[in-house]
This record gives C-alpha cells, sequence and structure tokens, in this order.
C-alpha cells in the first residue's frame, strides 16, 4: 500500500498539469497512513501469524508484535503529520521550500515498516538506511534556519556513524557463522554451547557493534549526545517526526533481537557465564536513567529538556528489554505505547503555543526557551491545563497513564531479581520530576515577560504613544489562535491521558496478549 502510494504520488508531483500543493500531499499521504495501517490491522487473520510468518524466503517475517508495531506506527505517523498541513496557510515562510516533504514521511514510514517485520541482516540493514535517509532530509527541510540545517547535517554525519558500526557488526558475525537469516542465528547460539570460547568473544564483539549502533539511534546513554542538539535545531513539526516515528520502529526492532539473543549469547571466563547482550542492556539502562534525570536539571530550552526525558524513558524500555520475560513484554509494549502519546503531545503543544507569538499571519517562532512559557495560564487556559496533564505523566503522577507505564516496568524488574536497576529507576523518577514541575511553576505562577514596543509593528490604532503601549497589551492578551486540527489532536491525547482509568482493560490485555503470543505461553 505504501508503495503504491508512494509510485502514485512520485507520478503526480512530475506531471507538470498537476499542481499538488504541500497541504494536498500531506492529507493524502495522511488517508494512506491510515489506509495501510488498516491492511496491517487485517492482516492478523491471516493463518500462522500467531507463531511468525516467514515471507521472502525469510527476509520478512510477520508476527503479532511487527503487526501491532506497524499498526500503531502507521497511525501515530498520521497524528504527527496531520498536524503539518495547516501550516501552509499560515504564510508562505512557514512552509518549507521542498513542497514535496510527505514524501519523506511516506519513505521513512515505509522503512520503519519493513524494520520491525525483517527476519534477515541484510533486509534489516537496508529498512534502517531506507528509513534514516528520509529522516536526515526531514531534519534538514527548513533550509533558511542555520539552526535547522546545522542539525540536519549533524544527525547525518553521527547517524552514520551509528549505521557504520552496525554495518560493522553484521559482517563480524556473518564471518564467524555464516548466516544472515536472524531467526538461523538465533538458533545456532541456542544449541551451539560455549565450547569455542574465541567464536564466542568474537560473536561478542560483533554484537557489541550492532547495540552501539542502535543504542545510538535510539539515543539511549552514553550515546545519546546527539539527541538535545538535534531536538532543539530543528523546528518542531520536524522534532515531532524526530522524536516519535524512528524510536518505535527501532525500539521494536531492538526487543526482537533481545528476546532472541538473551540466554543465548553468553561468553565464558574462568568457567564463569556472562550474558553480553543482556548486561549491555543493563549497563546502557542505568545510565540512561541517571543521564535523563540529572542532566535534565541543567536544561533552560524546553526541547533540549524534552529530549533527555526522552533518554530517561528509553532506559524504563532498555529495563524491561533486559528482563525478558511475558511480564516485560507487556510492560515494554505498554511503555512504549504512553512515550509515543506523551511525545506526540508535548511537540504539539509547543507547535501550538508557538503560534501565540505570532500575530496577523506572521511566521510562527518555535518556543526554545522555558520562560517563554511565562503567563500560558492567564494566555490561554486550555492549553496551560493540557501541559499540565502532560508534565504530570512525563514524572508518574498517579492516576495519569505515564504512571502505570513505569509501575508496569518497576512490577517486572523487581519480579526479575533486578532490584538495583529499579531503585536507580524510582529515584531518577524523583529527580526527574523536579524539572517537570519547574515547568509547570513557569507555565502556572510566573507572570508573563514584559512586551516591548519593539517586538511589534505600529499599526493603525496607536495614535498616540500611551495608545500604542494598550494596544499591545490588548493583543498580547488575545487568546491563542491555533488551528482546529492542533486542536482536536491537543484535546484527544489529553483525554487519553486523563481518562486511562476509566477504561485500562484495551491497552492492558493487548499488550498482555502480544506477550503470550511470544512466549508462546
Amino acid at each position: 500500500m505504501l508503495t503504491l502510494a508512494l509510485f502514485i504520488l512520485l507520478t503526480a508531483v512530475a506531471l507538470p498539469s498537476v499542481y499538488a500543493t504541500p497541504a494536498l500531499l500531506t492529507r493524502v499521504t495522511v488517508l494512506t497512513f491510515l489506509s495501510a495501517a488498516a491492511l496491517a490491522a487485517n492482516a492478523y487473520s491471516w493463518e500462522g501469524v500467531g507463531s511468525g510468518l516467514g515471507l521472502y524466503s525469510g527476509l520478512i517475517d510477520l508476527t503479532g508484535l511487527s503487526l501491532a508495531a506497524q499498526v500503531f506506527l502507521l497511525s501515530v505517523g498520521a497524528i504527527a503529520l496531520v498536524q503539518w498541513a495547516p501550516h501552509a496557510h499560515l504564510s508562505p515562510m512557514a512552509t518549507p521550500r521542498i513542497a514535496t516533504y510527505p514524501l519523506f514521511a511516506l519513505l521513512s514510514s515505509m522503512g520503519g515498516c519493513l524494520l520491525v517485520a525483517s527476519g534477515d541482516m541484510v533486509t534489516l540493514y537496508l529498512a534502517l538506511e531506507l528509513q534514516s535517509f528520509a529522516v536526515y532530509v526531514l531534519a534538514a527541510l527548513y533550509r533558511d534556519s542555520e539552526s535547522a540545517t546545522h542539525s540536519g547535517l549533524l544527525y547525518f554525519l553521527l547517524g552514520g556513524l551509528s549505521s557504520c558500526l552496525i554495518l560493522l557488526g553484521f559482517a563480524v558475525v556473518y564471518n564467524q557463522t555464516g548466516i544472515t537469516n536472524l531467526e538461523s542465528l538465533v538458533t545456532l547460539l541456542s544449541v551451539g554451547g560455549s565450547d569455542s570460547i574465541s567464536i564466542n568473544w568474537a560473536l561478542a564483539l560483533g554484537f557489541t557493534a550492532v547495540m552501539t549502533g542502535l543504542l545510538f539511534k535510539v539515543t539511549a546513554a552514553p550515546f545519546h549526545n546527539w539527541g538535545p542538539d538535534v531536538y532543539d535545531g530543528v523546528p518542531t513539526i520536524v522534532t515531532t517526526w524526530i522524536a516519535v516515528l524512528p524510536k518505535i520502529s527501532l525500539l521494536t526492532l531492538l526487543y526482537t533481537l533481545s528476546s532472541g539473543l538473551i540466554s543465548a549469547m553468553l561468553v565464558v571466563v574462568d568457567t564463569a557465564s556472562y550474558d553480553v547482550w543482556a548486561l549491555l542492556l543493563l549497563m546502557s539502562s542505568t545510565l540512561s536513567l541517571v543521564v535523563g534525570a540529572v542532566v535534565g536539571l541543567a536544561q533552560r530550552r524546553i526541547k533540549r529538556l524534552l529530549a533527555y526525558s526522552t533518554v530517561s524513558h528509553v532506559g524504563f524500555m532498555l529495563l524491561a528489554m533486559s528482563v525478558n520475560s511475558p511480564e516485560a513484554t507487556s510492560a515494554f509494549v505498554f511503555y512504549l505505547v504512553q512515550y509515543t502519546l506523551t511525545a506526540i503531545l508535548s511537540f504539539s503543544l509547543l507547535g501550538a503555543i508557538s503560534h501565540s507569538s505570532s500575530r496577523g499571519g506572521d511566521v510562527t517562532h518555535d518556543v526554545t526557551l522555558i520562560s517563554q512559557l511565562a503567563g500560558l495560564r492567564v494566555r490561554n487556559l486550555p492549553l496551560a491545563f493540557s501541559l499540565l496533564v502532560l508534565l504530570f505523566s512525563l514524572a508518574g503522577v498517579p492516576p495519569l497513564l505515564g504512571f502505570f507505564g513505569k509501575l508496569e516496568v518497576l512490577y517486572s524488574a523487581i519480579s526479575g531479581g533486578y532490584y538495583f536497576v529499579s531503585l536507580v529507576a524510582i529515584l531518577s523518577s524523583v529527580i526527574s520530576a523536579s524539572y517537570y514541575l519547574n515547568v509547570i511553576r513557569v507555565a502556572w505562577f510566573d507572570p508573563s515577560a514584559p512586551v516591548s514596543p519593539q517586538t511589534f509593528p505600529h499599526d493603525h490604532f496607536a495614535n498616540s504613544r500611551w495608545d500604542y503601549y494598550w494596544a499591545v497589551m490588548r493583543n498580547s492578551e488575545k487568546p491563542v489562535d491555533i488551528t482546529a486540527v492542533q486542536s482536536y489532536t491537543i484535546s484527544l491525547l489529553t483525554a487519553i491521558l486523563v481518562f486511562y482509568m476509566a477504561s485500562p482493560s484495551l491497552l492492558l490485555d493487548s499488550a498482555r496478549l502480544l506477550a503470550l503470543s511470544l512466549f508462546s505461553v
């Protein structure tokens, strides 16, 4: 479906008689996402999907988790992309110069769908690069912005480095085993034992390189430094895509690999065996939890703060991966869903708040500093309430959705005997709550910054100096004028966070069924 839509849109754009505006291309792409999500959901009725269905000689492996990830990824992609269309009507400068930007979002989603269903190292790497190159273009979409161009170039160079590490790891693994199929590789490692220590060490180095590249792409510590710079440099509507869509596919892939390689990738040292994959996950999880909580305290820029918040949330999901039990799988799926919903809501709110700084169709300037949120309660109470709910959910305050996500992960970790990392996760949640509360304090209790006459052009209301000041104050107190799409998106996501307890069975039962199907219980 996605491939067919891509060829149709490319043909339509190339025809000189067809004028496809960015808004029209965006809406067609959103409809394509929803249609493809419906087709992926319909694939659950195929025989053999529950135990895994191999296609194209094992290059593609359809399971319950991969289909669920595709449906979720495409649905989230539609929610994230539909907010881009109204930007074409704000002003010519509010739209990127590349009018075909929805096609890059379509390419990125195609790569993500192939990535979660990859059954071979070859298809995995090709799907990873298909998704990555499209995201690189989206990061540098606003060519008139120096910060966006710098962030796109930084993302491209460091993303290329991580891809090289993954390819190097695959080369080492293939050199030692002669196998590219992931299922066959896991089977070989499971029955191979630990007789040949040299081969085990070589495989350990290869899988360490693969793990390093994947952790780099999901902004897990200690490979997280590019994340805050890219999040802060690109425009907010592009940050929404970068922070959400690649994370869904990459974290799902990482969990699929972890479920097979944990307890199979053993290295023997002095008659003692060490699970390399699980140790790498635990170390990265612990560092992510600490770095996301501690370094976030020093941030004064809102998108950098959300980037370090993402690092902390990735730490929770890595902890669930390392436990590798049915309860941990259910917790991972639950946490991934709640993280995605809160991430979309956070950047949608920043985009809506940014519109409050524009007047009369001027260019929208993104909110960059936490201090720019001062007086939001007075300017727009509904947006301030949505921000309050979002930050409480990120902090894990009951009875919001974020609390139950952390509860599920901590319960599975404690049940598996990971007491130290669980304690670190609890302490990091307490520490990170302080910078969430600081943002709430600024938005709800700090007065608005004084308005300077130079910030607005002279208008026809100002017949004298005092009339001018009164006109500025009247304009600054007007409600935030956001688009209907943004309003509906923010309202829906806020309602899900608030009213999750009204019907928790849908998400919980779906996550548990996926966990049971993966473990064949």
